[in-house]
């Protein structure tokens, strides 16, 4: 049996950002990784994804210009767009065991699973803690729909050698969407499917439906309602068939649905610790139904969105809460979301759809942006944004935004809110002219 202070289960941001500061403070911490180190943000999820978006977002920048001072557009070469994000990927799960090593955290690779005694096997290795964080995040969704063997996943698309003439995702939330973006620009027939007509349900209705919009105009077919039933292999494609009655055929079909919380392995009823359809439940202190046991990152059921920054301010968290007993609960800051693509959505603190709901505290202001000067001189064909502004104060707290610059507004934006600037401290700010940022002092 080997002991620890902290045994970590999961080597991805969140569970590396405490297992550094919790090493850092002189404790015995292990990490335990079952998959790639580094998890899934840095080799399939957000950071692959966004080399991948890069070549995307420079040909919608170059087809808004046709006409504009350009007179071609680039096409996407996917092999080397795909060698590019491998020469990035290829690299992380050994310099993230490398580091731990370096460090002197002790690590361990293989499936853990919760003893009944409270300790953890992994492998044949048996290992015992004074406290334990659980940070396994989560892994994709399969339909449960006959021929849900023939479906594939982000992880696959993210690792194609060559790009399908023509694709299906099933599900249109965040990575439905963006691979659609991608697909898309590098010249496949993409067919973009989701089982009602509110796709990203968490962001504003008007600018989710200017988005399929876009998606559209770029040749993307996008099926809203619409219920896929079965999947079946035809030949070397594959025939999906809807509620309706529809079919089409498709060189490869996605699963895109959503993820699920990766815990069925760890056998979490042993030591009591409750779970929801959603992930691990806790408290506002990060902490499991047992007092041990401590969750953070995507496996955890909370509001707030599952994104890779939010579990490394929840790793931090934890860090402080066992060196310092740190009694008070965590405070998440405003989090900004961002689906990404030619045309992006983001949005960050009180929603549009809340302030509407609360006329006496918020007022929203709908602005259509195509025409301003910052996306004029890139021909932006989509931008517009809502800011919602607090009626006392007369402060930004909240914002959605779609254009190609989305990302960069919002995260001026997120400045803005966390600083709690009001109009006077924004209008005393100099900013470099023009720019993005200077259309700040604009917004309320």
């Amino acid at each position: 049996m080997q002991e620890f202070d902290v045994v970590i289960i999961g080597g991805g941001p969140g569970g590396l950002a405490a297992a550094y500061g919790l090493h850092g403070h002189g404790l015995n911490v292990a990490v335990v990784e079952k998959d790639l180190w580094g998890g899934t943000c840095p080799n399939r999820g957000c950071d692959p994804k966004k080399i991948l978006m890069a070549a995307v977002e420079a040909q919608g920048r170059s087809e808004a210009l046709q006409g504009h001072g350009l007179t071609s557009v680039p096409q996407i070469d996917w092999r080397a767009s795909m060698a590019k994000k491998r020469a990035y990927t290829e690299k992380i799960p050994s310099g993230t065991l490398e580091g731990l090593k370096t460090a002197g955290i002790a690590t361990f690779h293989g499936t853990a699973s919760f003893n009944t005694d409270g300790t953890l096997t992994v492998g044949e290795d048996q290992l015992n803690a004074a406290n334990w964080i659980i940070a396994t995040g989560q892994e994709p969704r399969l339909l449960d729909i006959p021929g849900k063997d023939l479906l594939r996943t982000s992880n696959d698309f993210l690792d194609l050698d060559t790009l399908p003439a023509d694709i299906t995702l099933i599900g249109a939330g965040y990575v439905g969407v963006e691979l659609a973006a991608i697909a898309s620009a590098a010249g496949s027939r993409v067919h973009l499917v989701h089982h009602n007509r509110r796709p990203l349900r968490a962001f504003d209705g008007d600018l989710v439906h200017d988005l399929m919009d876009r998606l559209t105009a770029e040749g993307v077919d996008v099926k809203l309602d619409t219920d896929v039933t079965a999947v079946v292999a035809v030949d070397d494609q594959y025939q999906l068939t809807t509620a309706s009655g529809e079919t089409w055929t498709s060189d490869l079909v996605f699963a895109t649905a959503g993820r699920t919380p990766a815990i069925d392995d760890l056998h979490l009823a042993r030591i009591d610790v409750v779970t929801t359809p959603h992930g691990i439940a806790v408290n506002d202190r990060l902490q499991t139904t047992n007092h041990h046991v401590f969750a953070l990152g995507d496996v955890v059921d909370r509001p707030q969105p599952k994104l890779t920054p939010v579990a490394g301010y929840e790793g931090r968290y934890l860090t402080a809460t066992l060196t310092n007993g740190a009694a008070d609960p965590i405070s998440y800051p405003v989090i900004p979301s961002v689906v990404y693509g030619k045309t992006q959505l983001a949005q960050l603190g009180v929603t549009p759809a809340e302030a509407v709901a609360e006329p006496e505290k918020y007022h929203v202001n709908d602005l259509d942006l195509t025409h301003w000067y910052s996306y004029q001189r890139t021909a932006d064909p989509a931008a517009r944004i809502k800011v919602v502004v607090d009626q006392e104060s007369g402060n930004i707290v909240g914002a959605a935004v779609l254009s190609s610059e989305a990302e960069q507004v919002i995260n001026y934006l997120d400045f803005v809110i966390q600083n709690h600037m009001s109009t006077a401290d924004i209008n005393q700010t100099i900013l470099a002219y023009p720019t993005l940022a200077s259309d700040l002092t604009y917004f309320n």
